[in-house]
C-alpha cells in the first residue's frame, strides 16, 4: 500500500443486506482513511437504499467488473449470504485485493483452510469481521479476568437468546448445507470466538443442537460446551425460541463471579441509523451495569464502551503501515471447525476430541 497513505483506502463491498447495511457500510464510512468506493448488489430496493445512505458510492450491478478493473480498488469486504463468501473471497484475492469477510469465513473448515493458504501464498491481507470481540460487556469481562478479579476462573456462560417463534424467510433458515444456515452457524461464529479469546485452545465439544419451531429446515435451538486445554468450560446457548432471556454473560471463579444482562447496545444503534464517534457510544447506562462479586456481596462494574470501530480502524492501519489485520483468519478457521465439531457431537450424541491444528 506504499504511496496511499495521502489519500483514503477505497472500498469494495459486496452485498447491502443486513450484514453490509447495518454493519460494514456505516463503519466503513465512519473510519478516517477509508471510503465506501462501491457497493455491488442488483436489488432494486437495496440500490435505493444505497443511494440514500452512501451518495458517493458507485453502484455495481455486476461483481466481475471490480475484478476487471482491481487497481481502482484497495479493500474488497465480503458481505454476501455465507455460500458466497469463499468463492467472493478467492476472486478478490486472486486480484490481488485486502479482504474482509463477514462471519463465517465459511461453511467447511476445510475451505476455510484452503482459502487462508491462497491468501498466504499470494501474499494478500486476508481478515474475518469477528465484530462482537468488541462488545462492551465481554471488553469488560475479558478485563476482570486478565486482571484476576475472579481469581482462577473455572466456568464461562455466554448467551445469544431470542424469541422469534415465526420462521423467517431468507437463507438464514435453509437447509442446504452450503448455505451455512442456522443458530449455531450464524450466533455460534461469535460465541465460540469469544470464548476462545476469553479462554485458549478448546481440547473436546459436546453440544445439543435442535430444530424446535414447526417447518423448522436449520437449527434454531443450541448448546455447546467447550473444555478448553487448561480445564475451563465454555457453556455457549444460541436460541431463537428463549421465552425467557438468560445472562448476556456469566463468567465464575474461584474468588467471584461476573454476571451481565442485555446485548451490547451498537447494533441497534447501527439499525436507528446512529454511528462511532456520537456522544455516547457503544456505552450502556449504569442501571445495566453487570455486577461483580459473590451473591451478598454484589458491586456494578461500569460497563466498558464497545468499539465496533475498531475493527475497521485496525483494518486501515495494517494496509497503510503494513500491521496485523485485526482478527488472524486462523482463528475463523478453527471457528468453523469447532462448529462442525459440535454438528457432529450432537448427531452422534458424544463428547469430542478436537483433533491437533
Amino acid at each position: 500500500m506504499a504511496g496511499k497513505t495521502q489519500t483514503p483506502l477505497r472500498v469494495g463491498l459486496l452485498g447491502y443486506g443486513l450484514a453490509g447495511r447495518v454493519f460494514h457500510a456505516p463503519l466503513i464510512a465512519a473510519t478516517p482513511g477509508l471510503r465506501l468506493h462501491a457497493v455491488v448488489t442488483r436489488d432494486p430496493e437495496r440500490r435505493q437504499q444505497v443511494r440514500h445512505d452512501h451518495p458517493d458510492a458507485r453502484l455495481v450491478d455486476d461483481v466481475d467488473l471490480l475484478w476487471r478493473s482491481p487497481e481502482a480498488l484497495d479493500l474488497i469486504v465480503v458481505a454476501t449470504p455465507n455460500r458466497l463468501h469463499v468463492p467472493m473471497a478467492r476472486a478478490a484475492v486472486a486480484a490481488g485485493l485486502a479482504v474482509v469477510v463477514d462471519k463465517p469465513l465459511a461453511a467447511t473448515a476445510a475451505e476455510s483452510r484452503d482459502l487462508v493458504a491462497e491468501a498466504d501464498r499470494l501474499g494478500v491481507p486476508l481478515t474475518v469481521f469477528q465484530n462482537r470481540r468488541w462488545d462492551g460487556d465481554f471488553l469488560t469481562a475479558r478485563r476482570l479476568v486478565e486482571e484476576g478479579a475472579l481469581g482462577q476462573v473455572t466456568r464461562f456462560e455466554s448467551r445469544f437468546e431470542r424469541w422469534r417463534p415465526a420462521i423467517k424467510p431468507g437463507w438464514r433458515e435453509s437447509a442446504t448445507p452450503d448455505e451455512a444456515g442456522g443458530g449455531l452457524f450464524d450466533l455460534g461464529a461469535h460465541l465460540i470466538d469469544q470464548a476462545v479469546q476469553l479462554l485458549g485452545p478448546v481440547h473436546s465439544v459436546y453440544a445439543e443442537v435442535d430444530r424446535r419451531r414447526p417447518g423448522a429446515q436449520v437449527d434454531d435451538d443450541a448448546f455447546v460446551a467447550l473444555t478448553h486445554a487448561g480445564g475451563v468450560r465454555s457453556h455457549l446457548w444460541m436460541s431463537a425460541v428463549t421465552p425467557q432471556l438468560g445472562p448476556r454473560l456469566r463468567v465464575l471463579g474461584d474468588r467471584a463471579g461476573y454476571t451481565t444482562y442485555g446485548l451490547d447496545p451498537q447494533e441497534e444503534a447501527l439499525r436507528d441509523g446512529g454511528r462511532p464517534g456520537t456522544p455516547g457510544w457503544g456505552e450502556v447506562p449504569p442501571e445495566r451495569y453487570g455486577r461483580l462479586g459473590v451473591d451478598g456481596d454484589l458491586r456494578p462494574v461500569p460497563t466498558e464502551a464497545g468499539r465496533y470501530q475498531s475493527f475497521y480502524q485496525q483494518v486501515a492501519a495494517a494496509l497503510r503501515d503494513g500491521g496485523p489485520m485485526p482478527v488472524d483468519p486462523r482463528d475463523a478457521v478453527d471457528t468453523v471447525a469447532l462448529i462442525e465439531l459440535a454438528h457432529r457431537s450432537a448427531e452422534e450424541g458424544a463428547v469430542l476430541p478436537v483433533p491437533p491444528r
